[in-house]
C-alpha cells in the first residue's frame, strides 16, 4: 500500500531523514519506533506531504504522491496526532465533521458515520455539543480518531496517539484500538518511542536511529533475531516482559506435556501469567507455564 524508496529530509544543513526504504502492506500495522529526534515523525509526515521530501520517492497504491494534488492526497489518509489535535474551538460534531463538510456530504449522512463511530469508539452521544477541554484525555483521543475515521479513508498515520495518557487509559484504548473491527480494514502507520506499545500494536516494526533505518521486522523478529548490538541493546531493559507478551500458548504445546490450561490457544503468555497468579489454586499450571516457556525461549535466543 505505501512504499518509501530512499528517502531523505535534511533540515537547516542537518540530515533528518537519511536515505531510507521500507514498505507498509495493505492492511497492516507498522510502526516507526525510536528516541526522541530519531526522525520518524518526520517520516510520517512526509506521507501525506505536510513536509515534502528533498529525495527519493514515496509511493501510495503503485502512485507518486509528488503526482496528486496534496488537498486529493489528504482525502485519502487519515491523520492522528498527539494530543488528539482536536481544535479548540469547535465542538465535537463539528471536529467530526470537519472532512466530511469539506467533501460536502449531507447532514444526514454526516450525523449517521458520527453515530456509528461514537458507538464503535464507546463514546456518549452526549459529548457532542462539549468542547475538547471539557473531555478526558482518554475520549479526546478517541475523538481524535473518530475524526480521522469518519470519511473511511484507506491509510491512517497516527503520531504518538497515546502518548500523553495515563497507563491505565493507554492500556483500555490499546485493548480498544486492536479490536476495532473498522481499523482491521486499514493500512496504518504508527509513530511511537514506547516499546510495549510497538509490541502490543504492530504487525511489524521500524526500529529507526539517527534518521536511519535499522532494522524492520515482526516484534519476534526483531526481538530474536536482532541485526546488530544497538537492536539488542535498545530493547534489552524490557526483554522478558516482550518475549511473555510475543509468545502465545500454543507454541508451548510442546512443552506442556498433557497439561490442560484453561484458556485460549492464540492467548500470550502474559495474559495467562496474569490471570494464574492472580489465583492461588492455580500455582501448579503456573508453574507449568513458566517451566514451559523456559525452554520454549531457550531454542529462540540468539
Amino acid at each position: 500500500m505505501i512504499t518509501v524508496e530512499s528517502v531523505s529530509k535534511n533540515f537547516d544543513g542537518r540530515r533528518a531523514v537519511d536515505d531510507i526504504s521500507f514498505h507498509a502492506n495493505d492492511k497492516e500495522i507498522l510502526v516507526l519506533l525510536g528516541i526522541s529526534g530519531c526522525g520518524k515523525t518526520t517520516t510520517l509526515k512526509m506521507i501525506n506531504r505536510l513536509i515534502e521530501a528533498d529525495s527519493g520517492n514515496i509511493l501510495i497504491d503503485g502512485k507518486n504522491i509528488r503526482d496528486q494534488k496534496v488537498e486529493n492526497l489528504r482525502m485519502r489518509i487519515g491523520f492522528v496526532m498527539q494530543n488528539s489535535g482536536l481544535f479548540p474551538h469547535y465542538t465535537i460534531k463539528e471536529n467530526i465533521s470537519t472532512v466530511p463538510k469539506l467533501l460536502k456530504w449531507d447532514k444526514k449522512k454526516i450525523e449517521s458515520r458520527t453515530e456509528e463511530l461514537l458507538f464503535k469508539l464507546n463514546l456518549s452521544a452526549d459529548i457532542l455539543n462539549l468542547f475538547p477541554s471539557e473531555l478526558s484525555g482518554g475520549q479526546q483521543q478517541r475523538v481524535g480518531i473518530a475524526r480521522a475515521l469518519i470519511a473511511n479513508p484507506p491509510i491512517l498515520l497516527m503520531d504518538e496517539p497515546f502518548g500523553t495518557l495515563d497507563n491505565i487509559t493507554k492500556a483500555t484504548i490499546h485493548s480498544e484500538f486492536k479490536s476495532l473491527e473498522e481499523l482491521k480494514n486499514k493500512t496504518i502507520i504508527l509513530v511511537t518511542h514506547d516499546v510495549q506499545e510497538a509490541f502490543e500494536l504492530g504487525h511489524r516494526i521500524c526500529l529507526m536511529d539517527k534518521g536511519k533505518i535499522i532494522q524492520v521486522g515482526t516484534p519476534k523478529e526483531i526481538l530474536y533475531h536482532p541485526k546488530n548490538d544497538f537492536v539488542k541493546n535498545f530493547f534489552a531493559e524490557n526483554r522478558l516482559l516482550l518475549e511473555y507478551k510475543v509468545t502465545v500458548l500454543k507454541e508451548l504445546f510442546p512443552f506442556l506435556a498433557d497439561l490442560k490450561i484453561g484458556f485460549q490457544k492464540d492467548s500470550t503468555i502474559w495474559k495467562i501469567l496474569q490471570k494464574l497468579s492472580s489465583d492461588n489454586k492455580n500455582t501448579d499450571q503456573y508453574e507449568a507455564v513458566i517451566k514451559a516457556f523456559n525452554e520454549y525461549r531457550k531454542l529462540q535466543i540468539v
